[in-house]
């Protein structure tokens, strides 16, 4: 059944149901289970009832499946203690089912500003312990990350974002490590103006990550496409070298960069001119 819809705009609850086969969503931890965030509400925020993260088991073209998705909507798709810890149990749980025999794939759909600043050192613990469930499930089958728009994908959970298997982007997406209002306040706005958003795009857009060789597929907004990339990634199976063991292929590369002048696209490509293999 084709599905012309904007996955951009798509809620998290949506973009699960989306990409699960239809009629095998069964969702883990639902708000209605009432495990929020305990420290939110002493800091006069309203707590979420999934505090933000939506977790989903069914099956991806007949095969068992989680997917992962966050809310961009709620405290900027930010990682506390609950959501955390609800993404990395979940990714743990489809590494266990592999090694017990059910080949579990893995999906996260990544709307996240990183830490959630309310639960700094939780938020922070968590996010490690996201990094190593996937660095232990991606052994077993691919885990596709897609990373859509509108908030982005920045923080420690860019580097999530880094160490799974395949990536897909939008156009409207931006992933990077700092996001640009923390880029300007700690350099100044003559290094990075994030009002200017044709220069932010033109830094960490979809576009030029993938032009980049960073990232493995860029789409454009739908979810036909996001799910037909989604099913080719899942396709390819494990990758036989993953992009964070090409690290000494990144660092030369960044460290012969010439950080006296203000970077720019070209530069970019210049950089990461060759394919990421």
């Amino acid at each position: 059944m084709r599905d012309d819809r904007s996955f951009i705009e798509l809620k998290a609850r949506q973009r699960a149901h989306a990409l699960l086969d239809e009629g095998s969503y069964r969702e883990l931890l639902d708000p209605f289970e009432g495990v929020m965030s305990p420290w939110l509400g002493a800091q006069g925020i309203v707590p979420q009832a999934d505090d933000g993260m939506v977790v989903a088991k069914g099956t991806i073209n007949g095969k068992p499946a989680v997917v992962v998705a966050i809310e961009g909507a709620f405290q900027g798709g930010s990682m506390g203690e609950v959501s955390g810890a609800k993404m990395a149990a979940a990714l743990e749980l489809a590494a266990e089912d592999n090694r017990n025999g059910i080949p579990t794939q893995a999906v996260l759909s990544l709307e996240t500003g990183g830490v959630r600043l309310q639960e700094a050192n939780l938020g922070l613990a968590a996010i490690a312990d996201i990094h190593a469930a996937i660095v232990d499930l991606r052994r077993y089958t691919p885990v596709v990350g897609i990373v859509a728009g509108t908030v982005g994908c920045f923080g420690g959970m860019s580097i999530a974002a880094a160490l799974c298997s395949y990536l897909i982007v939008t156009r409207e997406a931006r992933l990077g490590l700092n996001g640009p209002q923390v880029i300007e306040q700690e350099a100044g706005i003559e290094e990075y103006d994030s009002r200017d958003r044709p220069f932010i795009w033109s830094m960490t857009g979809g576009e030029v990550r993938y032009q980049s060789g960073l990232v493995e597929a860029l789409v454009n907004d739908g979810v036909n496409a996001v799910k037909a990339a989604m099913n080719e990634a899942l396709a390819k199976g494990v990758p036989a070298k993953h992009r964070t063991d090409n690290y000494d292929w990144y660092l030369e590369r960044l460290t012969n960069f010439d950080t006296r002048k203000q970077a720019d696209t070209e530069q970019i490509h210049a950089l990461f001119a060759r394919e990421v293999k």
